[in-house]
């Protein structure tokens, strides 16, 4: 779950903030659970929703950050990502990707997060993003098209 979180907020410290607080609501609202889905799917979606929520509001605020004159090259050697193996971390391919992902569109970092990441179908993206089953569909594609464009540029 913190991993989830994670990816979506950019942000290990408000991914802490938000497993917190969805913790919470989950437990205020445990009388609010039908049992149709398991506690586990329940509770994802608890948190993908706030992951989602605190990343708008995070948009908010603008930082500036000095980079100093630093290269995509160089910044590929900074990158950290929760969930992946060191192996996998220092592969070309795995980081480019990362890197990719990072430079996408947000919606279409979002929709990729959640169908391949997190294995959300499009219904449940759907319902998530709200927006349509068939715009659902469109962002994945579109997303998948972005992604494999700055895939190749890197």
């Amino acid at each position: 779950m913190y991993t989830i979180a994670a990816r979506i907020v950019k942000n290990t410290a408000e991914a802490e903030d938000v497993m917190q607080e969805s913790f919470i609501a989950a437990f205020d609202k445990i009388d609010s659970f039908k049992g149709t889905a398991t506690f586990g799917a329940w509770l994802k979606r608890i948190v993908v929703n706030n992951s989602i929520a605190q990343y708008k509001k995070s948009l908010r605020f603008v930082s500036v950050d000095d980079d100093d004159g630093i290269t995509i090259e160089d910044k590929a050697t900074e990158v950290s990502y929760e969930g992946i193996s060191e192996a996998d971390y220092k592969s070309v391919e795995a980081t480019q990707l990362m890197i990719a992902l990072d430079q996408i569109n947000e919606k279409y970092r979002q929709v990729i997060t959640l169908h391949y990441l997190e294995g959300y179908d499009h219904e449940e993206i759907s319902e998530i993003m709200q927006v349509s089953y068939g715009n659902a569909r469109t962002l994945l594609s579109r997303a998948k098209d972005s992604l494999r464009s700055k895939i190749e540029q890197l």
